[in-house]
């Protein structure tokens, strides 16, 4: 079951596929600003783009929408699990924490994302390990205490 369209998102989505190899880098001239924002979060909230790299690109699923095969070579190659974190999320601003080389620590992100620590935790357990497939390890530091990190992260 595909996920039904506006007409703005299918014109995009068609631009993309059929000139700029799935790359959504087209809007329509009345789409400016805010507008374009709503349309971009859209197209992630329905997982139709994704973000790789500093640009959107179509997914399979965003492919199947506008009842099309996915290009070859034109989703990139995912290391981690099936889903991404948007670049602009809460979720993105913890994984790049994590992926520091220093770390972080649990207080470090509830004062940067405004969550408890529950939340953190239960974050790193569900969203982090089982859907995105990260590897977060932990170690205690005489300092800082426990300090989180990405395992294989780039340092």
């Amino acid at each position: 079951m595909t996920t039904p369209l506006t007409q703005t998102q299918e014109l995009i989505l068609r631009h993309a596929h059929e000139h700029t190899a799935g790359k959504v880098i087209w809007f329509p001239d009345n789409i400016n600003g805010g507008a374009r924002k709503k349309v971009l979060d859209g197209l992630l909230n329905h997982q139709l783009i994704e973000l790789a790299g500093e640009e959107y690109v179509m997914t399979p699923e965003g492919y199947a929408s506008i009842g099309v095969a996915p290009m070859a070579d034109a989703t990139p190659a995912k290391t981690t699990g099936t889903r991404v974190a948007r670049g602009n999320s809460k979720q993105a601003q913890v994984i790049a924490m994590l992926a520091r080389p220093e770390g972080a620590t649990i207080e470090q992100i509830c004062a940067a994302t405004g969550w408890q620590s529950h939340t953190v935790r239960g974050t790193f357990a569900g969203t982090f390990k089982k859907k995105l497939g990260l590897n977060i390890t932990s170690t205690k530091d005489e300092i800082h205490g426990r300090v989180y990190r990405i395992k294989g992260a780039a340092a």
